[in-house]
């Protein structure tokens, strides 16, 4: 876990830090951070750098940028893009609310996290006001039937169900008899992601 509290000049750039290694995974140049942070001159940067290391966020040898990592690349989190409906269709979120704080090293790239609206995946063990992790389908082609995907329809939102293709029809089926299941033409349903787990934030 990281040190003591940062400024804010300090937490933007660790900030920045921490998303350039998670897509490029090599540090950036001091020229890169000055770049990204607005500034003209090095010795901000080195300043911030030196503070972050001296609070337990980073290592770093100065005047070798390229060294530089984080203590705890983990604990940025995982972004919380919005809500999806276990009920009706509701309309997505395109902005980023809030990050869901996560210890648990989940070392998949770009999970996402939705917060659960409704009932329909209780028989899932997933109820009202859960947040759910979401990892992005490439391929869904490659989705399994039965496999508890978030899937966007065009024009009505986003909800989180099980998914079942039967030929040019996809079928998103709940987890609570009281729905009935959605049955869509294949081209007519966005497979934004698949489960990969659950986070309960209330008892």
């Amino acid at each position: 876990m990281a040190g003591e509290s940062l400024t804010s000049a300090q937490q933007e750039l660790y900030d920045w830090i921490a998303a350039y290694l998670a897509k490029q995974r090599h540090a950036p140049s001091i020229r890169q951070m000055m770049h990204a942070m607005g500034l003209r001159s090095p010795a901000p940067i080195q300043s911030r750098l030196r503070h972050l290391q001296a609070k337990g966020w980073i290592t770093w040898k100065e005047g070798q940028a390229r060294t530089l990592q984080l203590t705890d690349p983990f604990s940025v989190g995982v972004p919380v893009l919005g809500a999806v409906a276990a009920g009706g269709l509701v309309e997505p979120f395109d902005d980023v609310q809030q990050r869901l704080d996560l210890q648990l090293l989940l070392k998949r790239r770009n999970l996402f996290a939705l917060t659960v609206n409704g009932d329909s995946m209780e028989q899932a063990h997933i109820v009202d006001g859960d947040v759910v992790l979401m990892e992005p389908v490439q391929d869904p082609s490659q989705v399994k039937p039965g496999t508890i995907v978030s899937a966007l329809v065009p024009g009505a939102g986003t909800t989180l169900k099980y998914f079942q293709l039967d030929g040019a029809m996809v079928r998103l089926e709940a987890a609570n008899p009281n729905y009935a299941p959605l049955e869509l033409p294949v081209d007519q349903v966005a497979l934004q992601g698949k489960l990969v787990g659950v986070w309960r934030q209330k008892t």
